[in-house]
């Protein structure tokens, strides 16, 4: 048995892991098979996280989070978790191969998930010329024509990204106000390869085998049109990934979990929540990062307040695992 597992590793779990690590509660961080590092391995150039002046590469800042969590003594688990059980004094925890890990306690911060359209020929075409990831999957399309669906941020950044290889890149967003920071929508339209259709909605999306157009429906006097497309990338927002704990713990109407005021602590003591997970608005690295923290701290002073034979038991028993 452990005293602290953290699922999840994105800035939130990372961030935790090096804060309970240092308080020398031997973290174990359950990463991932697939998805390890969150949401930022899909992001290029990083320009708003604190002390890199010059941005830095997504992949390259999750690496660094994980160096430091494993200097501190965080072990790190690449495989997924898919039960929990966390009613009770001791947590339990399964992973797909079949492991059942026990803790006192849990930080659940998994983040959120890619946000569908709905559309049919979305599912049947996706890896197909459909994609959620710019930089993973931007550079199969080099000359062609491409659009990107969405109207914040991310959508944005992707369309800016992808002018890199495609010819053309079209935004399709469903009102004519963008939802985007004001740099981030300057820097769109100053580049000559994106043109906006405004007042648009993706309806179908259409080919063989491969994408080859998209049936586009206006918002204001409903008259469809069609687009001749290669590629389609999809960046319209995210839900949090809480199917593992939505029949276990109280949500919000947001669908994020409801915690106690500015705290981590969750509808079950001794289980904690940070970033995404919670965060139906900023949904930022650094954001996140400091909701780690919080979720770390926390954890650290229930494990404080629990018996110390118990906390003693747990910390020797992970002498043993690690």
């Amino acid at each position: 048995m452990r005293q602290l597992i953290i699922i999840g590793s994105g800035p939130a779990g990372y961030t935790a892991a090096i804060y309970a690590a240092r308080a020398s509660l031997a973290p174990l961080l359950i990463a991932s098979s697939v998805e390890a590092g969150g949401e930022l391995m899909n992001t290029t150039d990083v320009e708003n996280y604190p002390g890199f002046p010059d941005g830095v590469q997504g992949p390259e800042l999750m690496a660094l989070f994980q160096a430091q969590a494993e200097k501190f003594g965080t072990q790190v688990v690449l495989d997924d978790v898919v039960k929990l059980e966390l009613d009770g004094d001791v947590k339990r925890v399964t992973l797909g191969n079949g492991d059942v890990l026990e803790s006192l306690a849990v930080i659940y911060a998994t983040g959120s998930a890619y946000r569908k359209l709905g559309v049919e020929g979305e599912d049947r075409l996706s890896g197909h010329g459909v994609s959620w990831c710019a930089t993973c999957d931007g550079f199969f399309f080099r000359e062609k024509v491409i659009a990107v669906v969405g109207g914040g941020d991310s959508a944005m950044e992707e369309a800016n990204f992808l002018t890199k290889f495609a010819s053309k890149v079209y935004v399709i967003h469903r009102s004519e106000n963008l939802r985007a920071s004001e740099i981030m929508q300057e820097r769109a339209r100053q580049n000559p390869k994106i043109e906006f259709l405004l007042n648009k909605v993706v309806e179908k999306i259409e080919g063989d085998e491969l994408v080859t157009h998209v049936i586009v429906r206006d918002t204001v006097d409903g008259s469809e049109s069609t687009l001749e497309l290669n590629g389609l990338f999809i960046a319209v927002g995210s839900d949090p990934r809480v199917h593992l704990v939505h029949d276990q713990l109280e949500l919000t109407k947001d669908g994020t979990i409801r915690v106690d005021g500015r705290s981590s602590r969750t509808s079950l003591t001794g289980v904690f929540a940070a970033g995404d997970v919670l965060d139906p608005t900023y949904r930022q690295a650094v954001t996140a990062a400091g909701s780690g923290t919080v979720a770390a701290l926390d954890a650290e002073h229930f494990l404080a307040s629990l018996p110390r034979e118990i906390v003693a038991k747990a910390a020797s028993a992970e002498a043993v695992t690690v």
